[in-house]
């Protein structure tokens, strides 16, 4: 009896502002609640997965992702809410808990924040920067960015829920921070620039662009330069900043290429016959593939020739099928001219003379008189 007393005198004693038996109770449901915590983690990862292995959408994937980086310690601080519900904390311990329960999720925001990073990155690489190592070089190296940026947002937050004063270490980091700006403005400069190129997407690697007087493909696109394999075969490097401020043609992304070109016949070719070359060209046009004719017309009375102008298209981006195709309608041109006898104007000039009479007999006379033998 003795031994019933005093262990109910210590079940229903008081320790630390709670009886054994609360103490008891917390425990359990901190136990409880951590392994029904760890146990659906496991089973929407699983589930989950299985889902989003079946889907093309990356919501669910991310999901996953968000679940899977639940750390155990984040279940614990559940766990351990539930349970002061039972027992709630007081004093220098209260203190601890809350100053404990701030680090956890600090932390936990920041695995949370790094995975979002991460997978945000990796599904850019993998949906449009699969070949371009300089692309996924460069989104890497922003992601590191992003997730310093991050960290260090996340510790001046725990500092000044600790109590710290952090004004003047922001004050400090904003002078310096402006110091450093000043000193690596260029190269900030085609860092941002580096971050346009990558989302603004004006060109990609593998493009034929033109800027400026260069001409030539992307090789690749890095953090402060852009590399370009010039047409002359040397490899031309711009900063993207430059690059940027430069009017740039981009070839690749053509749908079709409109082509301009003259035709000059003489002045004495007849009106008919310069009536019907409009329909010999259309004809010409017509009869190539991936061609759309759109006009031709006798435009102006050149100095030395009557100039025609004409216009189609090549309804394919290729320099080379462009270059084919010009060849063979100058080539067919030609011959139906030939059969037309239609003449090509070359550059010429007629220049007339004319004498004054005074100056003409000056000059008979001047002349000396054939001797007869």
């Amino acid at each position: 009896m003795r031994r019933v007393r005093i262990f109910d005198r210590w079940l229903h004693g008081s320790w630390h502002g709670a009886t054994v038996t609360q103490w008891l109770l917390a425990a359990a449901v901190f136990g409880g609640v951590y392994v029904l915590l760890v146990s659906a983690r496991r089973v929407m990862v699983r589930r989950l997965g299985a889902l989003a292995a079946k889907t093309t959408t990356q919501v669910d994937d991310l999901a996953v992702e968000i679940v899977r980086r639940t750390r155990w310690y984040t279940l614990l601080l559940v766990a351990a809410h539930v349970a002061a519900r039972f027992v709630p904390p007081s004093g220098e311990f209260a203190v601890a808990f809350r100053a404990l329960s701030v680090l956890v999720v600090l932390v936990q925001a920041g695995v949370w924040g790094n995975g979002l990073i991460g997978f945000g990155a990796d599904h850019y690489v993998r949906q449009r920067a699969t070949d371009d190592a300089g692309m996924r070089a460069t989104i890497h190296a922003l992601g590191y960015a992003a997730r310093f940026a991050l960290w260090a947002l996340l510790i001046v937050t725990a500092l000044q829920n600790f109590g710290v004063d952090v004004t003047a270490l922001l004050t400090g980091l904003g002078i310096g921070g402006i110091a450093i700006a000043l000193a690596v403005q260029n190269i900030l400069g085609d860092l941002f620039a580096a971050l346009a190129i990558v989302l603004d997407k004006p060109f990609v690697v593998g493009d034929a662009i033109t800027v400026d007087a260069v001409s030539g493909t992307v090789e690749h696109v890095g953090l402060k330069t852009t590399r370009i394999r010039s047409l002359g075969g040397e490899q031309v490097i711009i900063a993207n900043n430059d690059l940027l401020r430069s009017k740039i043609r981009n070839y690749r992304r053509m749908e079709h290429r409109r082509v301009v070109f003259n035709i000059d016949v003489t002045y004495d070719t007849p009106a008919d016959a310069v009536a019907r070359i409009p329909r010999l060209v259309r004809e010409v046009v017509e009869a190539r593939s991936k061609t759309k004719f759109d006009r031709c017309h006798f435009l102006t009375f050149a100095e030395s020739s009557l100039r025609l102008e004409a216009v189609y298209f090549v309804l394919d981006a290729d320099y080379t099928v462009y270059c084919d195709t010009q060849h063979a309608i100058n080539l067919d041109i030609m011959r139906r001219f030939a059969a037309e006898d239609i003449a090509f104007a070359s550059p010429s000039r007629t220049v007339f003379l004319k004498t004054d009479p005074a100056t003409a007999a000056i000059a008979r006379q001047a002349q000396p008189t054939p001797s007869v033998s």
